[in-house]
């Protein structure tokens, strides 16, 4: 049949048959070289893969790596001096995870060079294997669980960390001055809604020789799961925000069940407690990865939801005709917030997801899971297209990634710096106390920065049908030049939730974001 196609379809080159060819051996699980790569070769090869049957990778490990436990699968570390480019004397170089335990499915990896591509093989030489008495040398080529790239983000001597991809689609990357935290994706699909989440997982990788002089690595992936492919070209540009620009084009496998949830540009992070949330047993204010959803419509409302512990799966949509951005932030930077010498949250980054291209209408849709501790992400938000692509038809979406430190996106007039929830002294009675809520908000900024003394600021706030606002008040707050809103609601049925929004305004004039919370049930 393909020779067919390719002795009637003029069109195609000569050269394209034999790339088309050798993309269908390798779908085929064959051995083949391909002499080049790039960003149209390689849609057709996702293309080309969305109309062959799903094919799981193999996850057979060697038994005696296999039996490694937690501890002994850690010993198993990378040689630095064996880094990919190192002895080039390049910017950036590439070191690689071990399979094991946890990272039983192994990705292909391949190198561009001036030269064509080649294949970068599993050496055990490559890697110390600590206490551990197995026999690396006899298992063959396992292949890599996945990959780091380094580079010298903090000092010119010495090469951090940058941008790490290991496990399904999932990666995360440094600015300088950061400790890594949340997590990115290439793809979710059915997060919620559906018969159960598929994972999607980078198979393949080609790393892009960089120049000696280069600012910035390009990588490509093939992505793949039963449900669709993908082609993925990351640019990835460190820096004090280190910045990942994303290319993908996804395709939906003709024949299989229809997609509930596409989310594109996930991201996945981790609330435990915060101000917001205290927990009265644990001595640190606050842990927590992200503490908020921020997002700006195409209309140009900036909204901030604060995020939460629930004690069930919450699930909130935002949507819209438009998105120009949206991510999960960790505004609070201080280390007096967190009060832990070990984790040092304040240091955790931000995310930002800024479309490049016109993403149409759809919703950003942000899932809160319950979490007993800080050890489990309980956090997702991605963008949901409102219309999915035919199957075997492209969607190509593509966004910048900026992973933020101090200096973060924030919305151009003015933004919540903390939300606190409860009552001072008070002359409520119990039963007031019970069938209320009060939260306190501070709100800072350039355009609250400009009123003049005295100016007139008041809030605008509402809440959906199941509350009532009972109090709004917006005042100056002297000690810390912000203004502070006073917000007293009342839940209409103990048994629902209640929608919040609040902002600022000057005459008639909007002068903050909007504060969006949601008051669970107790």
């Amino acid at each position: 049949m393909h020779v067919f196609f390719c002795l009637v379809h003029h069109r195609w080159s000569r050269y394209r048959c034999a790339l088309r060819f050798a993309l269908l051996a390798l779908l085929a699980g064959a051995s083949a070289h391909v002499q080049s790569m790039d960003w149209e070769q390689l849609t057709e090869l996702a293309q080309a893969r969305s109309h062959a049957p799903f094919r799981a990778n193999s996850d057979t490990l060697p038994a005696e790596l296999a039996a490694l436990n937690y501890d002994e699968v850690r010993d198993i570390r990378f040689r630095p001096d064996h880094a990919t480019w190192r002895a080039e004397g390049l910017p950036f170089e590439a070191q690689y995870f071990h399979l094991g335990l946890y990272q039983t499915q192994p990705v292909r990896l391949h190198e561009i060079t001036p030269d064509g591509v080649r294949t970068l093989p599993y050496r055990s030489e490559d890697f110390d294997h600590g206490r551990n008495t197995t026999s690396p040398h006899t298992w063959g080529d396992l292949g890599h669980a996945g990959f780091r790239l380094h580079y010298p983000l903090n000092a010119s001597s010495y090469k951090d960390e940058l941008i790490a991809f290991l496990g399904a689609s999932y990666f995360r990357a440094l600015g300088a001055g950061q400790q890594y935290a949340l997590s990115a994706r290439g793809l979710a699909i059915d997060t919620v809604g559906g018969t159960g989440e598929e994972f999607p997982r980078f198979t393949d990788f080609w790393l892009q020789r960089p120049a000696p002089d280069a600012q910035d690595v390009t990588l490509f992936a093939l992505l793949d799961s039963p449900r669709s492919t993908g082609a993925y070209r990351f640019v990835v540009r460190p820096g004090s925000a280190t910045v990942v620009t994303v290319t993908a084009r996804l395709f939906i496998r003709p024949g299989t069940e229809p997609v509930s949830t596409l989310g594109i540009a996930p991201l996945t992070s981790m609330f435990f407690f915060g101000e917001n949330q205290p927990r009265a047993s644990d001595f640190r204010p606050e842990v927590h990865d992200s503490d908020g959803l921020m997002l700006v419509t195409g209309d140009g409302e900036w909204l901030w939801r604060p995020l939460q512990n629930p004690r069930h799966t919450v699930v909130s949509s935002f949507a819209m005709g438009q998105l120009r951005g949206f991510g999960l932030m960790q505004r609070d930077r201080q280390f007096a917030s967190f009060e832990d010498t070990e984790a040092r949250y304040e240091r955790r980054p931000s995310a930002w997801v800024e479309p490049l291209n016109a993403w149409g209408p759809g919703r950003v849709e942000l899932v809160q899971l319950a979490t007993p501790d800080e050890t489990h992400d309980n956090i997702v938000a991605y963008w949901v297209p409102a219309t999915l692509p035919a199957p075997g038809q492209p969607l190509e979406v593509a966004y910048t990634l900026s992973w933020q430190g101090d200096a973060q996106q924030r919305p151009p007039s003015a933004w919540v710096t903390q939300t606190r929830r409860g009552f001072g002294y008070t002359r409520l009675s119990a039963d007031e106390q019970a069938r209320q809520a009060q939260y306190v908000l501070d709100f800072a900024g350039p355009a609250l920065d400009a009123l003049p003394t005295g100016a007139p600021v008041r809030v605008n706030a509402s809440s959906d049908a199941n509350g009532r606002v009972l109090e709004a008040l917006a005042y100056p707050n002297t000690a810390t030049r912000s203004w502070r809103v006073t917000l007293r609601v009342q839940r209409i049925d103990p048994t629902q939730p209640v929608e919040l929004r609040a902002f600022l305004q000057h005459q008639n004039d909007t002068v903050s974001e909007t504060w969006t919370h949601l008051l669970l049930t107790e």
